[in-house]
């Protein structure tokens, strides 16, 4: 005879997770449930709501790695419980990061001497080495102002109005009069001439941008220079540049040796770049390295003793993990001078084969430049039926993540769609983007026209006006606007 037993509810060792209630019932979102549930059934929930999110590979709108070697994931998964901020506690993750600092200083052509320690710090992303730099000039430049007995209350900073986020925060959080130079069709970058002519004695630092997130483009870091050097001789100011060089930093000294933007320009006191973008590390690390240790007041530098040494921080926040700090130390030496550049050179000629094939579609204008960051930046011809925003949006349906966006001030009529090429964007990807992007513009074509569609609507109620094609453009572009707003609102986070 065979016995058998019905399994109590509560017996939940003998059920698949599947076969559990805890698939059958709604766990509460936004309040921490009653009871525990198993650990098999907590994974299970979490990991298939998960995989309603993008694949990150395909996820062509970040600059951020999205992929590391094998043994690089085992040292992070590693020291993934380690507080970096514990440094006499973990003293070699200490060293290996002013290893990272010092790496990166002379690979932007620090001043230097033989034995002389750069001065720099690992941070959680450039927005916080932002922040960080931008301090240190708000510090330099009140100190300066008091000792002269003038008003130190109405500091700025002067930009292009390219530049990303970050720099609009640093100005709202900390005081700061952001002073930017408008963009113009065609140019998308800040005009180094306008930039230099709205500095005034109560400019901070001037602002250059290498690799912007718009277009990928290098500002003209030199020409800045040599117009700030004559300015300052002229008004006897000292003007200083920094240089956002979060997505360029790691690219500009592999592909472009000679191109002079970094520390060989005597007004570059700092410069940030993002160890999480092409110093192919995952998200979650920055760096901000400064000329001189006279660059940086002492005053901003704090002392704790409290975790067992005397320790110096400059640092936003406190408690961070050090997995990424390892990381980028193990791309720094796994890699080498050669291994960036092979990489980077790869990104590039993948950024070419997409361009190319782009352009043989006819259907769309390259607003990118060959020289910069290895990312595509595309705007359609002829908005007269579709437009960017529904090339973006039917482009996800292929699981390709690609942004469409308007550009800033003073070109705000111009949409465009953005492909950035990281490490693992290969030929392969490349080819099979392009076909579905054909694949899409053949489907938009069979489709009524969204732009159609309004016009009928106003001639119904007798309002339609002739419109020129950029008021066109611009009507539809503000109508997407809207509607990706709309959107983000029933998110709060941000």
């Amino acid at each position: 005879m065979v016995l058998s037993k019905t399994a109590s509810q509560s017996d939940v060792s003998v059920h698949s997770t599947f076969a559990s209630r805890y698939v059958k019932h709604s766990l509460p979102r936004f309040k921490m449930g009653e009871n525990s549930i198993p650990k098999e059934a907590a994974y299970q929930i979490i990991n298939d709501e998960l995989m309603l999110d993008g694949n990150p590979r395909l996820n062509l709108a970040s600059f951020v790695t999205t992929w590391m070697e094998p043994e690089c994931d085992k040292l992070v998964m590693a020291s993934i419980n380690k507080n970096y901020v514990d440094m006499d506690e973990y003293p070699v993750t200490t060293e290996l990061q002013n290893r990272c600092v010092n790496i990166i200083a002379h690979l932007f052509n620090a001043p230097l001497g033989e034995e002389e320690t750069a001065v720099g710090v690992g941070t959680v992303g450039s927005s916080e080495a932002i922040m960080l730099a931008g301090l240190a000039f708000k510090r330099k430049w009140q100190n300066k102002m008091k000792a002269l007995g003038k008003p130190y209350d109405k500091p700025n900073i002067v930009t292009g109005a390219n530049v990303q986020v970050c720099w609009e925060k640093f100005a709202r959080y900390f005081e700061v009069e952001l002073k930017e130079v408008k963009l113009q069709e065609g140019y998308y970058v800040m005009n180094p001439d306008k930039a230099v002519e709205m500095v005034d004695e109560n400019t901070i630092c001037v602002a250059a941008i290498l690799g912007s997130t718009l277009n990928g483009e290098f500002e003209d870091v030199k020409r800045l220079n040599d117009l700030l050097v004559e300015k300052n001789k002229e008004t006897g100011w000292d003007t200083p540049i920094h240089v956002d060089a979060a997505s360029g930093g790691f690219i500009a000294p592999f592909l472009y040796p000679e191109l002079e933007w970094d520390f060989r320009l005597p007004l570059v006191k700092s410069i940030n770049v993002s160890g999480h973008k092409y110093g192919l590390v995952y998200a979650g690390i920055g760096w901000v390295v400064w000329r001189t240790k006279d660059d940086l007041p002492d005053e901003l530098i704090f002392h704790i003793n409290y975790l067992g040494t005397d320790q110096p921080t400059f640092t936003l926040n406190f408690s961070k993990g050090s997995s990424q700090i390892i990381a980028q130390y193990y791309q720094l030496i796994r890699l080498g001078y050669e291994g960036y550049r092979n990489i980077m050179e790869n990104c590039q000629e993948n950024a070419m084969v997409l361009k190319d094939g782009l352009d043989k579609t006819g259907k769309f204008t390259i607003v990118s430049k060959d020289e910069g960051v290895p990312l595509v930046a595309f705007s359609l011809k002829d908005h007269s039926r579709h437009n960017e925003f529904e090339i973006s949006e039917m482009l996800r349906r292929f699981g390709w993540i690609v942004p469409a966006y308007t550009m800033p001030a003073d070109a705000q009529h111009i949409t465009v769609l953005r492909v950035v090429v990281r490490e693992d964007f290969s030929r392969t990807l490349a080819e099979r983007l392009v076909a579905d992007i054909e694949k899409v513009l053949h489907e938009l074509d069979t489709l009524p026209s969204r732009v159609t569609e309004k016009l009928k609507v106003e001639e119904e109620h007798h309002e339609i006006v002739k419109k020129t094609a950029i008021e066109v453009q611009r009507e539809i572009t503000a109508a997407w606007r809207k509607m990706v707003a709309d959107r983000k609102k029933t998110s709060a986070i941000c």
